[in-house]
């Protein structure tokens, strides 16, 4: 448990990550927010990935003309240069939090044989160029693990507002240790019925760093209205962060499935550099995802929940809590 006397840093990192993000106009050009939550309870858990909790803003080209934020420019040379449809920065503040199966265990079992307690608070800045039938994103992560994420006081507040069982393990969290992630991700429309009511869009992603290190491939299958605005929100099925969104008074139903490889995961391998002695869980380097979910959208606000399984071959039973949750997305229009 975090002494009193540290809780003066929380500020300081909060504070520390907004300047990341750049000077005070750029909250001012956005003309969207979301909000999304992560949570195992959506699917029946309380173990493994706990919890996430994520605000994300939007400069579109509906308000004025975006610039890619100042992280982001780290990977523009991996984007394509030609003529965009629109343009979209997205930056995001967020906090991700996993623990053991048993929460009232002062001691419990550590890795490989459990999740560990571990909290991850961190500053995203993605930028996605749209075309006419294809779409990319590039981001870049900086965080904290360990005891600056904060993650004990958030589960312990939370548990204590819904009368749940207090945490006793998180003097077992991983250690302090600054984490980054790089990452790039494309979408095609594939196939549009001749009604345009359905779509299938083909999408690959990869990611480097300490956070995690992936590549993948996903393959989207949509119903509904107004698809051609929102394709490119596809992008951000790829990350835990933000949901697929319907655009424009549209609305719709996804099912996608993802097949991927995962070369390191913070959560499951433990701190890259000040380690201690910890061991990995044994989890599934290959694994094969599924997302289903339904998006609606009016005129100044969206919302999106889906349930997703992004390991279905599971092989270690405590490797695969960490890819079981449901996800809610709100998004609303400034002004």
């Amino acid at each position: 448990m975090s002494p009193p006397g540290n809780h003066w840093r929380i500020p300081v990192v909060f504070l520390t990550l907004c300047a990341i993000a750049g000077p005070g106009p750029v909250m001012a050009e956005a003309n969207w927010s979301s909000l999304t939550i992560d949570n195992d309870l959506f699917v029946g858990n309380d173990n493994g990935y706990t919890s996430g909790l994520y605000y994300s803003w939007f400069d579109t080209p509906e308000k004025n003309k975006p610039e890619p934020g100042f992280l982001a420019r780290v990977m523009l040379w991996s984007i394509s240069d030609g003529p965009a449809v629109a343009e979209v920065s997205i930056k995001t503040i967020g906090q991700s939090i996993v623990t053991p199966d048993d929460i009232n265990l002062e001691d419990p079992p550590r890795p490989p044989d459990d999740l560990p307690y571990g909290g991850l608070l961190f500053y995203s800045d993605n930028w996605i160029r749209a075309y006419q039938s294809q779409a990319e994103k590039i981001g870049v992560t900086l965080g904290v693990v360990g005891e600056y994420s904060f993650a004990e006081e958030t589960q312990k507040l939370v548990h204590k507002l819904l009368d749940g069982d207090d945490p006793q393990g998180w003097d077992t969290q991983l250690n302090d240790e600054i984490v980054f992630q790089l990452s790039h991700a494309q979408v095609w429309k594939s196939w549009t019925s001749s009604n345009g009511r359905s779509d299938i869009l083909l999408g690959t992603d990869a990611s480097l760093g300490t956070i995690s290190s992936s590549v993948g491939a996903t393959a989207m299958y949509r119903y509904g209205r107004q698809l051609q605005r929102s394709f490119a929100t596809a992008l951000l099925v790829t990350s835990r962060s933000a949901n697929s969104m319907a655009m424009q008074a549209g609305w719709y139903l996804f099912a996608a499935t993802n097949a991927s490889y995962l070369a390191n995961q913070i959560f499951l391998d433990g701190n890259t550099f000040d380690n201690d002695g910890q061991k990995s869980m044994e989890y599934d380097n290959g694994t094969i995802g599924v997302t289903l979910g339904m998006a609606y959208a009016w005129p100044k606000f969206s919302l999106t929940f889906a349930i997703s399984d992004l390991n279905v071959n599971k092989n270690n039973d405590s490797a695969a809590e960490y890819s079981e949750f449901g996800t809610l997305t709100l998004a609303w229009k400034h002004g």
